[in-house]
Formats: C-alpha cells, structure tokens, sequence
C-alpha cells in the first residue's frame, strides 16, 4: 500500500508551495546571472582571450563548477515548469479572455511582457547552450572558448538577437526580482518595498548593460 506524501511534498504542490519555489529558484538563477557576467565581462580585457579562456578552462574542468552546473540545470527546468503551470492554470481558470481595455492601469509593462520574455528567453538559453556548451562540452571543436565567442558576437544577426534577448531579460528582471522577494515575505513595510525595487532595477541596469556591452564590444572592434 502506498504510503502517503509528507506534509512538505504536498505543501510543495500548493499554489504557495509552487510560488515559493518559482521565487526561490528565480533568485538562484539571479545569482548566476552575476558569476556568468562576472567571467564574460574578461572577454573585455583586450588579451585575445587568455584570461577568459583560463577561465572556460577552469569553469568546465573543476569537479565542483560541475556539481554546480548540474544544479543550476536543474534550477532552469524547475523555474521553467513552474512558470508553465501557472500559465496553463491561469488558462484554465479563464477560458473566455477579458476585453483588454484598461490593462494598463492594472499592470505594469513589465509584468504584462513576462511571457513573452520568457519564452525569447528560453529560445536564447537553446540557441546559446547549442553554439557554446554542446560544441565545446559535446561535439567538440578546435576553436578556443574565446574564439568561439568572437566569432559569435562578429555576426550582426546573432548580437542583434542576443541585444534583443537581453533586453527581454531586463523586463523579465525587473518584475520577477521584486515578486521573488515579495513572494518570499521579504517586504515588511513601504521602506523595504523601496528598496527593494531599487535594487531590482539596479541590479537588471547592471546585468543588461554589463552583457549588452559584449557583442557592442566586438562589432564595434570588427566594423570601427
């Protein structure tokens, strides 16, 4: 007879459980967000690529970065099927759409974009993961990390679409930092509330720019 689920498991599958673990994930993600900009932004330095391909060397190699990949795979597929429970609910509860007229005064732009975000997002994430980590991880190239990078970036069409991913991601930042936080029962009062906005839109300036200024910075060496 099959034994049944502890208390945790099925709070987990609550609608709060569900959010909580979206918020929670989303905030793992963030972080990554800053190491992953933190080791591009050596593409920057202007050694043809020594530093950043000692890092690439050190990333995918290391046993513990190996472990933490694993996770963080995890963390995107968990955070996607969250994401797209709440869609399928949210359908489910509303059948029949309401008339759009004043959405603007209920929501703002950043949380009415969130599922187009998303999905150019994920489409990015597939695009990125097959130039990069399946060549280098899977198939196997004799181009360097660096090299790869160079070659990517030269490409007008790809950093016009990774301008244009990474400005989603700023509109799916800005929104999604502060309802992790206030899904996690971070905001006490207005004061924390104020700060925590602040430090959302700093913190997706920060990201957007910082990884913007990447394929700015190769096109503009190649064409200028």
């Amino acid at each position: 007879m099959a034994q049944a689920a502890s208390p945790a498991v099925g709070w987990l599958h609550t609608s709060v459980g569900r959010k909580v673990v979206m918020a929670a994930t989303g905030i793992f993600l963030m972080t990554f967000l800053v190491v992953h900009l933190s080791g591009n932004l050596l593409l920057l330095r202007g050694d043809r690529g020594a530093a950043f391909n000692a890092y690439a060397e050190f990333m995918s190699t290391n046993p513990f970065i190996r472990v933490l990949e694993v996770l963080l795979f995890l963390g995107f597929l968990i955070h996607i099927y969250q994401g797209l429970y709440f869609i399928l609910k949210e359908k489910q509860a509303r059948p029949q759409r309401y008339t759009l007229n004043a959405a603007h005064a209920n929501t703002s732009l950043f949380s009415r974009t969130m599922r187009i975000s998303a999905v150019v997002v994920l489409v990015f994430l597939i695009v990125h993961m097959r130039h990069f980590f399946v060549e280098h991880r899977i198939l196997g190239t004799s181009l360097t990390m660096y090299e790869s990078c160079k070659i990517a970036f030269e490409n007008p069409l790809y950093s016009a679409f990774y301008l244009f991913s990474f400005l989603l991601l700023g509109f799916h930042l800005v929104h999604g930092f502060y309802s992790s936080f206030q899904t996690l029962g971070v905001i006490l009062n207005a004061r924390v509330e104020r700060l925590i906005r602040t430090v959302g839109i700093a913190f997706t300036v920060f990201i957007t720019v910082g990884f913007s200024a990447i394929p700015i910075y190769f096109l503009a060496a190649k064409y200028f």
